[in-house]
């Protein structure tokens, strides 16, 4: 899948760890379903991250379906943002917006911690738990 939408990096008007906001919405004759899951996504995004330190400075939004990462030009983007210390976390809103197989999604938040990107979860049952949704 493309990604159908990137934003470049932007100054954030809230201090705190520069945060990547990335967003994975299901593409489909629900057009405006899908234009409200990725509001919603952004929104709880926005203020979850201020409440956890972070300053987002880059929203990147790929469409949902691809169950491998690094077949996402969006999530290719995440990863390189992480890989040149841009960012020192990466706000998701469930674990399955990085793939609906677990098995692939693990591997890409270790990678992601591993470069200095923490991964964290907005959806609020899951921020709720170790402080803010961290993988680790």
């Amino acid at each position: 899948m493309t990604s159908t939408k990137q934003e470049t990096p932007q100054p954030s008007q809230t201090d705190g760890t520069p945060a990547v906001l990335y967003i994975c919405a299901e593409p489909g004759s629900g057009a405006e379903r899908s234009s409200l899951a990725r509001k919603g996504a952004e929104e709880e995004g926005r203020s979850f991250a201020p409440e956890h330190g972070l300053a987002v400075t880059a929203v990147i939004t790929d469409l949902y379906g691809e169950p491998v990462p690094q077949k996402r030009s969006g999530w290719l983007r995440v990863r390189e943002l992480a890989q040149r210390g841009e960012v020192g976390a990466v706000v998701i809103r469930w674990p399955s917006m990085i793939s609906p197989d677990h098995e692939l999604r693990y591997p890409e938040v270790a990678w992601c911690e591993d470069h200095g990107a923490h991964v964290l979860f907005s959806w609020v049952p899951l921020a709720a738990m170790d402080g803010g949704g961290s993988t680790r």
